[in-house]
């Protein structure tokens, strides 16, 4: 199953905003935290206002009567109703409420500062503050204590209130915020949806480099994407002149099979068409020669590591691809080697390599010409890389006219041969990490291949370079 892939968009919007809920979350557990200090803190200072204020009227008036200022901090404290109680030194109540709150803890002795406490009053939970000072009422001087408390869900009330206020103000923060994160990342990202449209409006035949500004952030990666461009446009056009080189190059061949095919139909005598059908077997075989060397040259360009790579003795391989060349030698030819059997391993396309060392035998007898009578294949290994030569003794290449023999069909004069001969050794000596040199002799030619010793575990940037000229 395709693993889900979310978009580039949803994927910011989500990296941006999923911190900032996480944030919010904390400071709304700071915010009630917080809130229920407050709340404490400002309901603390009620009561213990009303206290003050109850044990002053008390003293006053002796506990016959409050002052009208008292009853409304009573009847208003922190948004709700708080009730008192006043006792005298002997147990006798005062003033207020009959009843006071069960479980309110024993004040220590010689304790002046106001206590605070939880208690429960008619089943309903309190908090309130107990306030004892050394007074005199009605000629009797002794502590007096006056104790304060309201229903706790006041407090619990003002709590929530100040919560809900947070919340509503941090949930439109947020709301604000996660709004203009998708309007910024939408924007943001315009430029890569509109270089997404105009590739996807490009037809397939049009492989230009993207020439369009594109934000800095995707700088390389345009750029790769035109790199690949240009590495398929110019593999394209080699394929296309590859295959219109075949077609010309076969032309020829094909139609002198097909003219010698007839003439040995048309022959008036058996004698003559024997003698015409040896004439259509030889060219019949050039004919062949030629696909195999285009078939040969169409698969260099696939060589990788990952395909038809082996590890094989160098020394041992060299040495019989030579032996194999000289049983094909003309007798006047001598094919001598000076191959070390120390090469060691190397790690490469078998077959390929084969072909190169073969091809090159194959072109010093070929193009020679008459008094060639010497063909050298010698080999050496560095810490870097492994050279193979091939020198003869015949006519030579002038320098000028090196480069030509490298091009494919081409050939310095006319002659044997489909002139890919030195085209696919050069390639299959670039595919693997090496280079073909050739060099003029006073007598001769000499053509070296240098294969490198680190093959990559992919094609090389060389590879593609060798594969994209053709």
């Amino acid at each position: 199953m395709k693993p889900r892939v979310f978009s580039l968009r949803a994927r910011l919007t989500a990296i941006i905003l999923l911190p900032l809920m996480i944030v919010a979350a904390l400071v709304g557990a700071w915010q009630l935290t917080n809130a229920r200090q407050t709340a404490t803190g400002v309901f603390d200072r009620s009561l213990l206002s009303a206290a003050l204020a109850v044990a002053g009227d008390v003293v006053t008036s002796g506990g016959d009567a409050l002052s009208p200022r008292t009853r409304d901090i009573l009847n208003d404290t922190s948004g709700g109703q708080v009730f008192y109680h006043v006792y005298a030194p002997d147990g006798v109540i005062v003033a207020g409420y009959a009843t006071p709150p069960a479980g309110i803890p024993n004040t220590p002795v010689n304790v002046s500062s106001p206590t605070f406490f939880e208690a429960v009053y008619f089943g309903r939970p309190v908090h309130g503050v107990r306030l004892e000072n050394t007074t005199q009422i009605d000629g009797f001087t002794g502590i007096f204590t006056t104790t304060v408390w309201q229903d706790r869900s006041v407090r619990e009330a003002f709590v929530q209130d100040l919560v809900t206020r947070s919340i509503i103000a941090i949930s439109g923060l947020m709301a604000a915020l996660a709004l203009i994160v998708w309007f910024g990342v939408r924007i943001g990202l315009r430029p890569l949806i509109d270089l997404e449209t105009a590739i996807a409006r490009r037809s397939s035949d049009d492989l230009s480099p993207i020439q369009r500004a594109v934000p800095k952030e995707v700088e390389d990666v345009v750029g790769t994407l035109n790199r690949l461009f240009g590495q398929v446009s110019r593999s394209m056009t080699a394929q296309a002149d590859f295959i219109s080189n075949a077609a010309h190059q076969l032309r020829n061949p094909i139609a002198g099979v097909l003219s010698l095919a007839e003439a040995v139909r048309a022959a008036p005598t058996f004698s003559e068409a024997q003698t015409r059908s040896d004439d259509l077997l030889e060219a019949a075989r050039e004919t062949a020669q030629l696909s195999q060397k285009l078939l040969l040259l169409e698969r260099t360009k696939n060589i990788s590591p990952a395909s038809s790579m082996e590890t094989f003795d160098l020394s041992d391989a060299l040495s019989d691809w030579v032996a194999d060349c000289k049983a094909k030698m003309p007798s006047s030819v001598i094919l001598a080697q000076d191959i070390p059997t120390n090469l060691g391993p190397y790690f490469g396309d078998f077959v390929m390599l084969r072909e190169a060392v073969t091809n090159l035998i194959d072109n010093a007898v070929k193009h020679g010409g008459a008094n060639l009578n010497r063909v050298t294949v010698s080999a050496a290994r560095s810490s870097d890389f492994v050279q193979i030569s091939v020198q003869d003794n015949g006519i030579g290449v002038a320098s000028e006219n090196l480069e030509i023999i490298r091009e494919r069909f081409r050939q310095v004069s006319a002659g044997p041969g489909t002139g890919l001969g030195v085209s696919i050794v050069d390639v299959i000596a670039r595919a693997h990490g090496g280079t073909l040199d050739l060099c003029s002799m006073p007598q001769g030619l000499q053509a070296t291949i240098r294969l490198g010793l680190n093959m990559p575990s992919e094609k090389s940037d060389s590879q593609v370079s060798a594969s994209s000229t053709f």
